[in-house]
């Protein structure tokens, strides 16, 4: 019955983006259809969380943030004048602080239990920190003085954007698997605490770190992986392609940029997908699901628990960044401010909710189906609202009244449709086989 339901579903899914194509425009359309490939992208890691294993992430947002991160670390041109100011010393600042935790996590574990080892640590964390801040605190403020309304920060490597993609991964594995060495075996509430934790600090730093990000200034003009509408506008195969079919090169050129960028994401969702199907359907992914539903009994038959959950921890940490330097990527800007627990956490959460928790196909169905009603919604009411009061006059009160509380139907919505779904399909609408 379910494998029955997936075309169906995806085919309505297609009708509802084609929609938006004919009575808005295909621009809206295909913005839909991207970011909506993005979010599905982000269900997936949660879903091999939860879904696979039953681990309960709440700090998704900041592991998107570090996908973001990547792209203006990885594609980014470095800026020369900062890190002539204070680059090499920002870096010895680092690498000290790795060593202070280096040194104290090497005597706690050389050195006998007792205060001696505890009045150690302390003492070299206390001195470790002060050198460290140092070195680093004129380092950061000669980079940030430099140029500081369009640079003040140390820029990136300047390689290929689409490398900053696996980054991105890496970037959010590394977070994952920190967090879990310290929350993994304890109790699941311990999980949910250090993830939600974790990400506030990430946005944090992302926000007031302005040598590193430009903090709420933001970093514009990121590389593209995909053509500028002006090159196209300005290339004479366009032009005579457009020509040809009748179309406005600049509504062309926009149109042919973002499906450049679905012809990418529809190629990173495909492969992950078939990867996590596979995985699913192998002794792996059986040994994943026995362990979620019964971590006594696979204890008890030899099976490391921890070991594993921390692996499928850092697997799904890495999707979710790799889905938050593709935003970036498709943003062309990394905006700090923007990372809000309530898109990149409970939104996603939603979404794998709805769309069936433990059914990858289920998660991208969720994923586009939930942003597809958080962009959509509001037109929708204002064009409702707009014909059920079209006998009242223009400046009626009572009709701007609803008008201006459109703007709350987003939210009323992605609630009301939780609660249908978990009254009548509780499994999502893909459930899991």
């Amino acid at each position: 019955m379910m494998q029955s339901r997936t075309p169906i579903y995806f085919a309505l899914m297609g009708v509802l983006i084609l929609g938006v194509g004919i009575f808005e425009s295909w621009n809206n359309a295909l913005f839909v259809l991207n970011f909506g490939l993005i979010s599905a992208i982000m269900a997936l890691g949660v879903n091999l969380q939860w879904g696979y294993a039953g681990l309960f992430n709440v700090g998704v947002v900041g592991f998107v943030a570090l996908g973001g991160l990547s792209v203006v670390l990885t594609s980014m041109a470095p800026v020369s004048p900062a890190w002539e100011a204070g680059g090499p010393r920002a870096l010895l600042a680092l690498l000290v602080a790795v060593g202070v935790i280096v040194a104290a996590i090497m005597a706690w574990k050389k050195m006998a239990k007792g205060k001696v080892r505890g009045l150690t640590v302390g003492a070299i964390l206390i001195v470790g920190f002060f050198i460290f801040r140092a070195l680093f605190d004129p380092a950061v403020a000669a980079i940030e003085a430099v140029n500081s309304a369009q640079e003040g920060y140390l820029g990136g490597l300047g390689l290929p954007v689409l490398l900053a993609w696996p980054v991105g991964g890496l970037f959010a594995a590394g977070a994952a698997w920190l967090i879990g060495k310290t929350a993994l075996g304890l109790r699941s509430d311990y999980l949910a605490i250090a993830t939600l934790g974790i990400g506030e600090i990430i946005i944090a730093v992302l926000k007031n770190e302005d040598w590193l990000t430009r903090g709420v200034k933001n970093v514009n003009g990121l590389p593209r992986p995909v053509p500028y509408e002006v090159d196209l506008q300005q290339s004479e195969t366009f032009l005579n392609l457009m020509a040809s079919i009748g179309a406005d090169p600049v509504t062309g050129s926009s149109i042919f940029v973002k499906l450049c960028y679905a012809a990418l994401f529809l190629a990173v969702i495909i492969g992950l997908v078939t990867l996590m199907q596979l995985a699913l359907n192998s002794p792996w992914g059986r040994m994943m699901r026995a362990i979620r539903d019964n971590e006594t009994a696979c204890e008890a038959m030899g099976k490391d628990v921890t070991a594993r959950h921390l692996q499928i921890f850092v697997l799904g940490a890495a999707i979710c960044g790799i889905a938050g330097a593709m935003m970036t990527t498709l943003d062309g800007q990394l905006t700090p401010a923007s990372y809000q627990p309530l898109r990149f956490t409970f939104l996603v959460w939603v979404m794998v909710i709805v769309g069936g928790s433990g059914n990858n196909w289920g998660a991208v169905l969720g994923g586009m189906f939930i942003w597809f009603l958080w962009v959509e919604v509001e037109p929708i009411s204002i064009f409702l609202v707009e014909i059920v009061t079209s006998g009242l006059a223009e400046d009626s009160a009572l009709r701007d009244g609803i008008l201006d509380r459109v703007v709350y139907m987003r939210h009323l919505t992605m609630g009301l449709i939780l609660l249908l779904v978990l009254r009548f399909s509780p499994r999502g609408l893909l459930p899991e086989k």
